[in-house]
Order: structure tokens, then C-alpha cells, then sequence
């Protein structure tokens, strides 16, 4: 009975011996198993984007700005009536913390006049993407839509149309402007003359009402981190043209754009694309520097 005791105290003991050593044995894998690095890894964030509020769209546009884009506006006697249209029309959004914008719309005696200001705070629900790249993508898909012609750089594009306009068939600008084409045909000295002066009295506006070459819809260089701008001449039949011009800007991870239209109240006036371009950079180069103070 004594010898059987001492066995199966023998045993007990490897056992116990071989358990410590296989459980050593796993705490230890368990242990290279974790790496450190792997772990600090998973907890990197990307970095929140530049801005966490919006500005208030109606507020942020001044007076003298849009005694300019809606001309008709100071056309109103009413005092109240002028001071509403100052005021504009706030966008309904159900959080203003993300998207807000600001609607104005004046008629005149010769034209109506409609401007749209929309701001967007993009913010990234993937942590591995950062609020900017967000917005980049969001903004590079507006801009494929907005289907800009090439060359797409304004200041870049015209010295590429100048160059590449050695072939009269192949410029844009013979297309649309038959008093061009004429001019280069003909070597007359008064037949040149009076093209230029032609030229030099309507420079921006084509004789068919499309928009100048210089004014083609392109991407923007000195806008905001990216920007680009639209153009275009509706074709409603017997109404009055009405041109649109949109200029959408990204700083940071808020997407500004700003849609300027105008319709006549004459039929066959064209409004002109320079004189509304003008108007709408100078806002949208005032809202970047809003946004940037």
C-alpha cells in the first residue's frame, strides 16, 4: 500500500510540474503574440478638418455686395420691402452646424435677379479618413459633374487656346464669333479696322449670346485650397435667356457655392458673362477671406 502511495505521489507531481510548464509556456506566446505596434496602430485617429461651425449665410453677404448682384434692389421705395430683400431667406437644413444657406431673389424693370449662397461642413465618419480628404472627394465629384471643358486651368487655359489657335477651324472663338473668322480671312487694312473696332465696342458677349472663350467654364487657381467656376446660357424658347453662374470653392472641409442667376425682362437681351462673373468672384473672394479669419 506504501509503494502505491509513493507512485501516485510521483505522478502528481509531473503532472503538476508539466502543468506549470505548458501554462508558462502559453502566457509567454500569448505575450509575443501582442504587438505593441499593432496596437497603437489600431487607435490612430485622422485629423479633424479646420472648422467645426458654419458662418450664417445671411448675415455674412454686406449690402454694398448685393446692391451690386441684384441691382433691383435699390430700385424698391418701400423701406420695409428693401429691408426684407436685404435680409434674404434662410435655406430650411436640419443642422445648421453642417449645411446652411441663404436665398435672395429682386425683380426689376429689366431683369430678375437670384443669388444662392450654400455652405457644407463635411465631416468624416471614418476614422481613417480625415474631414479634408472627405471634402476633397465630395468636391472633386461636384466638379466632374459640373463637366468643365478643357483646358481647365483660367490662367494656364488661355495662353493653351492662344497657342493652339494657329488653327482658325479648330479655335473655339472662330466658332462662335463670325466676325473673327472674317477678320483673319481678309487682308484688307479697312476691312481689319473695322473688325477691331467692332471687336473693341462688345468684347464679352459673342454676337450669338455664347459665353467668350476667356469666360468657358474652368477650374479656379486662386480660390480657396480648389475652386472652379460654370457658366451657362439657358434656351427656354420665347422667354428671355437666363444665365447661370456658379462658383464653388473648398476650404479646408467646407465646400462654398454660390449660384448667381440673372433673366431679362426683354426678350433677345443676353445678360453678359463678364459683367455676372465679376460680381460672383468678388463674393466668393470675400467669403474666403471670411472664412479665413
Amino acid at each position: 500500500m506504501q509503494r502505491k502511495a509513493y507512485v501516485s505521489g510521483v505522478a502528481a507531481l509531473l503532472a503538476a510540474l508539466l502543468a506549470g510548464c505548458t501554462g508558462s509556456s502559453d502566457s509567454g506566446g500569448s505575450t509575443d503574440d501582442a504587438n505593441p505596434g499593432d496596437a497603437g496602430t489600431a487607435t490612430v485617429t485622422a485629423e479633424p478638418g479646420r472648422y467645426d461651425t458654419l458662418p450664417e449665410p445671411c448675415d455674412v453677404v454686406g449690402q454694398d455686395t448685393l446692391d451690386s448682384l441684384l441691382p433691383g434692389i435699390k430700385q424698391l421705395t418701400d423701406g420695409e420691402q428693401r429691408e426684407k430683400a436685404y435680409e434674404g431667406t434662410p435655406t430650411v437644413t436640419f443642422d445648421t452646424g453642417r449645411k446652411a444657406g441663404c436665398r435672395w431673389k429682386v425683380e426689376s424693370a429689366d431683369a430678375t435677379d437670384h443669388l444662392f449662397v450654400d455652405f457644407e461642413r463635411v465631416v468624416s465618419y471614418d476614422t481613417s479618413v480625415s474631414d479634408d480628404s472627405e471634402a476633397e472627394q465630395i468636391f472633386a465629384t461636384e466638379r466632374e459633374a459640373a463637366d468643365l471643358p478643357e483646358p481647365t486651368s483660367s490662367g494656364s487655359g488661355e495662353s493653351a487656346e492662344g497657342t493652339s489657335s494657329g488653327d482658325p477651324s479648330g479655335s473655339p472663338s472662330a466658332s462662335v464669333s463670325p466676325s473673327s473668322s472674317t477678320a483673319t480671312s481678309d487682308s484688307s487694312p479697312s476691312s481689319a479696322s473695322s473688325s477691331s473696332s467692332s471687336s473693341s465696342s462688345s468684347p464679352a458677349i459673342p454676337t450669338d449670346g455664347a459665353t467668350p472663350t476667356e469666360l468657358q467654364p474652368r477650374v479656379l487657381d486662386d480660390l480657396g485650397d480648389e475652386a472652379f467656376l460654370d457658366d451657362g446660357l439657358s434656351t427656354s424658347g420665347s422667354t428671355a435667356q437666363q444665365r447661370t453662374v456658379t462658383v464653388a470653392f473648398r476650404t479646408s472641409n467646407v465646400i462654398v457655392r454660390i449660384v448667381y442667376e440673372e433673366q431679362p425682362a426683354t426678350v433677345g437681351v443676353v445678360p453678359d458673362s463678364e459683367e455676372m462673373q465679376d460680381r460672383a468672384l468678388n463674393l466668393a473672394s470675400r467669403l474666403a477671406d471670411e472664412l479665413s479669419e
